[in-house]
């Protein structure tokens, strides 16, 4: 993977690249300061190139009694790239009924606590290009393709060869991808800290105090709290990023998240004005995220510790050993009532 973002790097002008999406992550094992990943997306960055990271599938992991929080995978848990959470649209036009999907990934990360995802974007239950028939996915979750006459006029419901429904923030990662694309088509001068910086102070910022998931294999019931660990600067919004013309300066490297046990409270340290407004400069932070745990004495910082607890790997399939090659675990999709 490192090769890959390294050609990339190398082709940028011959080929004009401007946006590497990247819908794969492993658990955080050291800081993005030695992280060879990180260290790669962030040359990438500096090159100009604008990198969209999935922020992981974990956020129903509770092993250490965390709530799902700081499980964010790398390389999205580097402060310069922009990560991307996972949203339910609830099979509706209207975007005022959308949910968290419970499984999306929570910052803070670990170690560094950075303040992620970034921010969240449609990715359960999506239509996407479907895998080849033979292939390991489309056997284990044959019932993921879709019928031709649900993208298709007159279509034939019982072809289903084109396109597959999946879940998952690898779903929900091309989406901002592809609107930093959209952006960077009206005005190519735009840096890769202007795109992010412009995704997400324009963000829709509703922030529920709990939403509801039910995994469809196991029928486990699960809920998170739709807090700035979960939705970052809220909810995609392509529309508003096209109005906004601001031009930012500088890096917009995500905040860093500082626990105060004395009096129970999270700051963030970093420049946030530049993203979130001057708010973001007053007590009044839960103007911008709204009211939630993280303000509070179940603040995810609390429930860590000082981040030393890691997230474990994930068994192979094969071995049932560690799989460092992890890609996110694919959702056939969450519940949608």
């Amino acid at each position: 993977m490192i090769g890959a973002i390294n050609r990339a790097i190398e082709l940028k002008k011959k080929h004009d690249i401007r946006v590497i999406n990247l819908s794969l992550g492993r658990p955080v094992v050291e800081s993005f300061r030695t992280d060879p990943l990180c260290q790669a997306v962030e040359a990438a960055w500096r090159a100009g190139l604008v990198v969209v990271v999935a922020a992981g599938n974990e956020g129903r992991d509770n092993t250490f009694a965390n709530q799902g929080y700081g499980t964010i995978q790398s390389p999205g848990n580097d402060p310069l790239v922009i990560t991307i959470g996972a949203m339910r649209t609830m099979n509706t036009f209207d975007r005022t009924d959308d949910l968290l999907a419970t499984y999306s990934s929570k910052g803070p990360t670990a170690i560094d606590q950075i303040v992620k995802p970034d921010l969240v974007a449609p990715g359960n239950s999506l239509m996407a290009p479907a895998p080849a028939g033979s292939s390991a996915l489309a056997k284990e979750l044959a019932a993921n393709f879709v019928p031709e006459n649900e993208y298709r006029l007159g279509g034939d419901h019982s072809q289903k060869t084109s396109y597959f429904r999946l879940s998952g923030t690898s779903l929900a990662a091309p989406v901002v991808s592809g609107a930093a694309a959209l952006l960077l088509s009206r005005d190519g001068k735009l840096t890769p800290d202007q795109i992010k910086a412009r995704l997400m102070k324009t963000a829709s910022k509703t922030y529920r105090s709990t939403v509801k998931g039910t995994d469809p294999v196991t029928g486990a019931a699960y809920s998170a709290v739709e807090d700035i660990f979960a939705k970052g600067a809220g909810y995609l919004n392509i529309d508003a990023a096209f109005k906004n013309t601001e031009l930012g300066t500088g890096l917009t490297a995500s905040p860093k998240a500082v626990y105060d046990p004395a009096t129970k409270t999270v700051r963030l340290v970093g420049n946030t004005s530049v993203i979130w407004g001057e708010m973001a400069r007053t007590s009044s932070t839960s103007v911008i995220w709204g009211e939630s745990v993280i303000w509070g004495e179940r603040t995810p910082l609390a429930l860590m510790g000082r981040g030393e607890k890691q997230v474990p790997a994930e068994s192979d399939p094969v071995s049932g050993g560690p799989d460092h090659r992890q890609l996110h675990k694919v959702r056939p999709r969450d519940h949608l009532n």
